[in-house]
C-alpha cells in the first residue's frame, strides 16, 4: 500500500504526516482540511501512522505512531488509527516544547477575555468547551495550553480538533447540531471518542496570542446547581502545576510563568449539570468584563 502525505500548519507548528492507511489520510483531511498548509520544507513534527508489519497486517490487525522513525508507543488497533494520531501529537508536542509551559487545559476567548478551564478525565473539561465554542468563543486549546515563558500571561492558540469521549459526543451533537464532528471511534482506552473540527474563525486567528483572565476548575456533576465559587490562588497554583507536563523541567521559569498566570487571573470552582445554564454564566462574565472595561475608559 501506497504512502500519502499532508502537511499542515497548526498553530505555531508545521506537521508532516505521512501514512499508507487510507481511513488516516481521509480522517486527518476532514479534521484539518480548513488549515494552512506548510509553505517550506522544514516541519517541527515528522510523524507517520502507518500498519503494523507481519502478520498482524491480517491477524487482528495494528497500526504503530512513529516521530522521525521512532516508536514511542506499543501499537493499537488499526481500527484505532486516527485518535492515535491525534493522541501521539499531543505527546509530541508535551514532549519538545519546552519553550512554553505546557498545561493540561482548554484556553478559549470571548471579547477580549480569556478563560482557562482545568480538570482532570472525566471532569465535563472538553464538554464545557466545546459547548462555549459553538455558541461562539474562540477556541484556543482543547487539551493543551501554550504559556509564554516571557513574563506575561500569553497563550499562543493550538485550535486542534476538540476530542469528545462517550457521552459528550451526543450531546454536543445534540447541543449543537451545526457542530461538524469527525468519524466516531469505538472502544478505544477512553472509550468512544470522536473530534468536533476546530472553527475557521479560530484556525484563521492562531497568530492573535491572548493573555489569561480567569483560571477555572470544571467539574460535571449530574442534577447539580450551576454554580462559580472562589478558589484560592495557592491551591489553583498547585493543581495548574500537577496539570502542566514541564513545570518542573522548566525550574524557576516555570514557577515564574505560573506565579504570573495565577497573580493575574481570577481563579474558581465550577460545577455544572446544565450545559445551557454553565454557558449563560460564563457569557455574563465575559460581557460585565466588557462593560467594566468600557466604563473604566470613557472616564
Amino acid at each position: 500500500m501506497s504512502s500519502k502525505q499532508i502537511s499542515l500548519k497548526v498553530g505555531p507548528f508545521s506537521i508532516l504526516v505521512t501514512s499508507g492507511i487510507d481511513e488516516v489520510i481521509a480522517g486527518v483531511d476532514r479534521l484539518y482540511g480548513h488549515y494552512p498548509a506548510n509553505d517550506n520544507a522544514f516541519h517541527d513534527f515528522h510523524v507517520s501512522v502507518d500498519a503494523a508489519s507481519g502478520f498482524r497486517r491480517w491477524w487482528r490487525p495494528q497500526a504503530n505512531f512513529t516521530l522521525d522513525g521512532i516508536l514511542p508507543f506499543k501499537p493499537l488497533p488499526k481500527t484505532q488509527a486516527l485518535p492515535m494520531f491525534e493522541w501521539g501529537l499531543n505527546w509530541c508536542m508535551t514532549s519538545y516544547c519546552h519553550e512554553y509551559l505546557v498545561i493540561h487545559a482548554a484556553v478559549i476567548e470571548k471579547q477580549g477575555k480569556v478563560l482557562l478551564l482545568s480538570a482532570p478525565p472525566g471532569a465535563g473539561k472538553s464538554t464545557l468547551c466545546a459547548g462555549l465554542v459553538c455558541r461562539g468563543w474562540r477556541l484556543l486549546s482543547d487539551e493543551l495550553a501554550f504559556v509564554r515563558l516571557d513574563g506575561t500571561s500569553s497563550v499562543v492558540p493550538l485550535a486542534r480538533p476538540v476530542c469528545l469521549k462517550n457521552r459528550a459526543i451526543e450531546v454536543i451533537q445534540g447541543f449543537s447540531p451545526e457542530a461538524q464532528i469527525g468519524p466516531v471511534c469505538p472502544d478505544t482506552a477512553k472509550g468512544d471518542v470522536a473530534h468536533m473540527l476546530a472553527p475557521v474563525d479560530s484556525v484563521n486567528r492562531s497568530h492573535e496570542e491572548a493573555e489569561i483572565n480567569w483560571v477555572v476548575f470544571p467539574r460535571y456533576i449530574k442534577g447539580a446547581v450551576t454554580s462559580l465559587s472562589q478558589r484560592s490562588k495557592a491551591q489553583s497554583f498547585l493543581n495548574l502545576a500537577r496539570q502542566s507536563f514541564n513545570f518542573n523541567v522548566l525550574g524557576d521559569e516555570g514557577f515564574d510563568t505560573l506565579n504570573h498566570v495565577i497573580t493575574h487571573s481570577d481563579c474558581y470552582d465550577f460545577q455544572y449539570s446544565n450545559l445551557d445554564e454553565a454557558i449563560a454564566m460564563f457569557d455574563k462574565m465575559a460581557e460585565s468584563a466588557g462593560k467594566s472595561e468600557r466604563a473604566i475608559e470613557i472616564q
